[in-house]
């Protein structure tokens, strides 16, 4: 079970030492040659902009690697560097008041218009922003031409590698983020050509240390660079035109303090301070570490550590690992990050060999040249990020994961709480990485305790709950400062949707502690609040109000765009959802039958889903006309996916009219943000239309992908930024094409296009604690593996036009039930592997 108290403080403590041989979890682990697949990112030329690098990240510390030559920008970020402090909070207490204003303006009056302006009176301050650290500046003297380029990641090892020849000598560079070190390392070398008549080149280089926040740089002595910061007090969004959008206070607290201490080890040559750099002559090889740290304390303490205990922890971290050699640095961090990504495998199409060919220029040929090996390369990517960027006692994964190079980043990078942080931890239970998805747990029970707060002085109301924003500090009141634009500010439904999480690691693992202690109480003060919110809507049903479907809107009759409603069918899916998964949890441990009863009753008076004219599924509580038919997110479609609230076993007229409102947003432009054109994928899987899926991630990869597989976000005439979400939210889609279990049974290729025609897949998870391998040719399963964890009852469907013929434990058949609708039913005891043959 995930540590119920680990706190990010004291994390580094609990790691235990590593055996001088392999774990046993990394002996478990597969060879590569064994598990198959394209696990490289390699280019001919370095990148040229950050948005182009290549990252490393062990959860906390993260760096984009350009590969330069003659300089190597290296860009450093810190998880916890983000501006502000913990404040009083945006809970006005006249809220109350404001909220009945709402109501009776929406509900009674009808005057859409005046409710919107209303709402505004309930937003409290913006989230603060999450910051880059620095850069790394390596500066190379000048020596000659440069051939044989190659810039690469290598996704199996997490190593990002560079080396390029200069007349007769061989330049590499190696960079690692180590978690089981806590550092970032690089080793440099410079090797004669074998055979070479003359000797090698040296390394002759200077390190320094720039930041965009205020800052200092120095040499400690002449093997070490140290530089603190200092982020702004308060800093406005990049989306404000702000007469003074940063702000900074020398006071203590208010804003972070940071350090990133450099330590360089020369062999065969020096290193000595030269003013603010380290300059290294004539060395063979360098090892050069990166420690950081900031004054964080916790989401409700003030960063108020002095700029002298920031540094106590640099050192200490610094000295631990400038005790190890680069072999010892190098096998400890393979040992801990390789057996985590080899817990999944995926292999595409026929085992054409794209080595020839870099990743630009797979990326820039797939339009006239699909390639489903690249679509596997993007799903190994998204595990490796979600790896890299987020991992037990670290901070979740933001808009740009861990990565960043601005001082006003997009959106702040903040939590955006109303698509792109979930999208984020999508693939973390299907994928074999639920270890990755405790920060986002930790950073729940953090919400919820602010709020609480703002539950009881901004709603009166019981419980707690968060909008559609968050931050480092765990802001849970709407954002705006009283002038935003309700249809992205006033949304009150972060708090079920993050419990949706905590339920599917439940429903992923069988952990019923983990359920007990961590889960149930945070899921059932997110009900309390929602029982509280319903109100009567005057035709005797309950409802919510105010209402926003996330970020859209609609027209009044007099041509009037305005975004609040009431009973809108995203928050009516989040209720349903969080309620019968509250029901499920008191009947599973035992508890509160009478807060049962009363979620039970307040589930018979919600309204019901709506069908408009066009056979859709409606996302308001009427059809009203749409100014932007083709918008970027899909909320009703939540229904769908990720909530199992529409299946076609249960619900197939809801499915159908799910579809047709997919396919009026699709052909009216939507999909075109890298995270909505993710979550096509997802949709088009849970419809078990496997083409339109696979057409979703060529389109994905097309549209929304940069050259070195990060997604992108458009942002106005015509320009991108890095948003990750899609990242993430593409993976998690390629796996439900591949294995769905959401409905009561476990899918075998539900959505499997026929550009896939051969393929591989294991350790890919489904609910109830059964780990599941396929393998097909020419669109037919040859061969599946059933692990299970857990004893229980499973139902298993195989691939359509498939029949399951026999399951088999050794020489041993089991004894299985066939239904009617060609499943079939097996009991699996925990630790088994049972082999599933197709007629």
């Amino acid at each position: 079970m995930l540590n119920p108290v680990m706190k990010r403080r004291d994390f580094l403590a609990t790691l235990p030492a590593l055996p001088p041989a392999l774990t046993a979890s990394a002996s478990a682990a597969p060879p590569a040659s064994e598990i198959g697949g394209d696990f490289k990112l390699w280019y001919r030329k370095p990148a040229q902009k950050w948005v182009d690098g290549l990252p490393i990240g062990n959860g906390r510390l993260g760096a984009m690697v350009l590969g330069g030559v003659p300089e190597e920008r290296i860009f450093l970020n810190e998880d916890t560097l983000w501006t502000g402090f913990p404040g009083p909070g945006g809970n006005d207490p006249n809220g109350p008041k404001y909220l009945a204003d709402v109501r009776r303006l929406i509900l009674q009056d009808k005057n859409y218009a005046a409710g919107e302006t209303a709402a505004k009176k309930l937003q409290g301050p913006f989230t603060v922003s999450y910051e880059a650290l620095g850069e790394l500046h390596l500066k190379f003297d000048a020596a000659g031409p440069v051939t044989d380029y190659r810039l690469e990641l290598d996704l199996d090892s997490a190593l990002c590698n560079t080396s390029y020849r200069i007349e007769n000598t061989i330049f590499r560079r190696e960079a690692l983020a180590s978690y089981r070190d806590q550092v970032i390392a690089l080793r440099l070398t410079a090797q004669a050509l074998p055979g070479a008549a003359e000797p090698g080149a040296k390394l002759n280089f200077t390190v320094g240390l720039t930041s965009l926040l205020k800052s200092t740089a120095a040499a400690e002595g002449d093997t070490r660079l140290r530089m603190t910061a200092k982020a702004p007090a308060r800093m406005d969004p990049d989306y404000l035109n702000s007469k003074n959008p940063v702000v900074y206070d020398d006071a203590a607290g208010h804003g972070m303090r940071c350090e990133a201490l450099v330590d360089v080890k020369a062999e065969d040559g020096t290193v000595h301070a030269d003013g603010a750099v380290l300059r290294v002559e004539n060395a063979t090889a360098v090892t050069l570490l990166v420690a950081a740290a900031t004054g964080f304390r916790g989401f409700d303490k003030l960063p108020d550590l002095s700029a002298d205990a920031i540094h106590a922890r640099c050192v200490q971290t610094l000295d631990a690992a400038a005790k190890l050699s680069w072999p010892e640095i190098h096998k400890r961090h393979v040992h801990d990050y390789l057996p985590m990504f080899r817990r999944v495998s995926l292999r595409l199409g026929a085992g054409t060999d794209a080595s020839g060919r870099s990743t630009d220029e797979r990326v820039a040929e797939y339009a006239s040249e699909p390639d489903p090996a690249l679509a596997a390369l993007y799903f190994h990517f998204g595990r490796y990020l979600l790896l890299s960027s987020s991992r037990p006692g670290t901070q979740p994964a933001n808009l740009q994961g861990l990565w960043g190079d601005l001082l006003r980043p997009p959106w702040s990078s903040n939590y955006t709480t109303n698509i792109n942080v979930e999208m984020n931890y999508w693939l973390a239970e299907t994928c074999n990485l639920a270890d990755c998805h405790e920060p986002l747990f930790q950073l729940t029970e953090e919400l919820s305790r602010n709020g609480a707060t703002t539950a009881r002085v901004l709603y009166n109301l019981p419980g707690w709950v968060a909008h559609h924003n968050t931050d480092l500090w765990r802001l849970s009141n709407p954002v705006g400062a009283k002038s935003g634009d309700p249809r992205w500010a006033n949304w009150p439904m972060c708090a079920p949707w993050l419990c949706e999480h905590l339920w599917e690691h439940y429903a992923f693992s069988g952990d019923l502690e983990f359920l007990r202690r961590r889960a149930w109480p945070l899921m059932k003060g997110a009900a309390e609040f929602l029982l509280g919110w319903l109100v009567e809507d005057g035709a005797g049903h309950l409802t919510t109000c105010p209402s926003i479907s996330p970020e859209n809107g609609f027209y009044l009759p007099d041509g009037t765009v305005v975004t609040v409603d009431a009973g809108c069918t995203m928050d009516l899916a989040l209720i349903r959802e969080l309620f019968g998964n509250c029901i499920s949890a008191t009947k599973l441990l035992g508890i509160e039958a009478d807060f049962a009863q009363r979620l039970e009753a307040a589930l018979k008076r919600l309204p019901p889903f709506r069908i408009g004219t066009q056979g859709q599924l409606l996302e308001y509580s009427q059809e009203f006309r749409e100014p932007e038919p083709g918008h970027r997110h899909m909320s009703h479609l939540y229904t769908v996916y990720p909530s199992p609230l529409f299946t076609w076993n249960k619900t197939p007229e809801w499915m159908e009219a799910a579809r047709k409102s997919l396919e009026i947003r699709l052909v009216n432009g939507g999909g075109y943000t890298g995270w909505s054109a993710a979550w096509v994928v997802n949709l088009r899987a849970r419809l078990r239309d496997g083409d339109k899926a696979g057409l979703a991630v060529a389109r994905l990869l097309k549209q929304s992908t940069r050259l070195n597989l990060l997604d992108t976000h458009p942002m106005g005439q015509g320009g991108f930024v890095f948003q990750i979400d899609g990242n993430f939210g593409g993976p998690a889609g390629i796996a439900e094409m591949l294995l769905q279990s959401h409905d009561g049974e476990i899918t075998l290729l539900p959505a499997l296009p026929s550009a896939w025609s051969e393929g591989s897949f294991s350790g890919l998870r489904a609910r109830g604690g059964l780990t599941v391998s396929v393998d097909w040719v020419n669109g037919r399963a040859t061969a599946a593996q059933l692990s299970a964890k857990r004893t229980a009852d499973f139902t298993l469907r195989p691939p359509r036009a498939h029949k399951i013929a026999a399951l088999r434990q050794g020489a041993e058949s089991l004894a299985v039930h066939r239904n009617a609708n060609g499943t079939v039913t097996v009991r699996l005891e925990a630790g088994t592997v049972t082999r599933v043959e197709f007629a």
